[in-house]
């Protein structure tokens, strides 16, 4: 992969605010030609953007809690093969949650792994979390759950990537 240049940056930035954005317009807020976009995107494509995805209003689709779990994992499980298959079975258990959005390592306040789901009542939130505590349980020290309110008023900015376009 060749290094990315100003124009692929300015590309992907505005795919970040707009993915529907044709090459054509595309290519005249960039001030180049379309095929040049053209070009540039279905290398962005093929080597950078993961896919593109619709970003709901959750509360309008029924989604009223979003969840952010932290984990924290013991630093030794013993061997290198109980190690891999910790790590394993957690991936194909978050693989089988279709409401997990992200899921990963992390490092901070103790925690060891992070995990954000959405949920549409507590009662779901309440049984996702005990399936987890169920076949993830053994595996885990601790684990922290905190929740937002998705159809409250607390909610100042939308989960979004267009933010991350308009950054310094």
């Amino acid at each position: 992969m060749e290094k990315l240049k100003s124009i692929d940056y300015k590309i992907l930035f505005e795919l970040m605010k707009n993915s529907k954005i044709s090459d054509r317009k595309l290519a005249k807020i960039i001030g180049v030609s379309q095929p040049t976009i053209t070009r540039r995107r279905t290398r962005l494509e093929n080597e950078i953007i993961d896919g593109y995805t619709a970003i709901p209003q959750w509360a309008k689709l029924g989604y009223r809690i979003l969840a952010v779990t932290l984990v924290k994992a013991p630093l030794k499980f013993g061997s290198e093969k109980a190690v891999r298959d910790a790590i394993e079975r957690s991936s194909k258990w978050l693989e089988n949650q279709p409401n997990v959005i992200f899921g990963g390592e992390c490092r901070g306040l103790g925690m060891t792994g992070i995990m954000l789901s959405i949920h549409k009542s507590y009662s779901d939130l309440d049984e996702f979390l005990a399936s987890h505590r169920q076949q993830l349980g053994n595996l885990l020290e601790e684990v922290n759950t905190i929740i937002v309110n998705l159809a409250g008023k607390g909610v100042y900015r939308p989960l979004h990537f267009k933010y991350l376009a308009e950054a310094p």
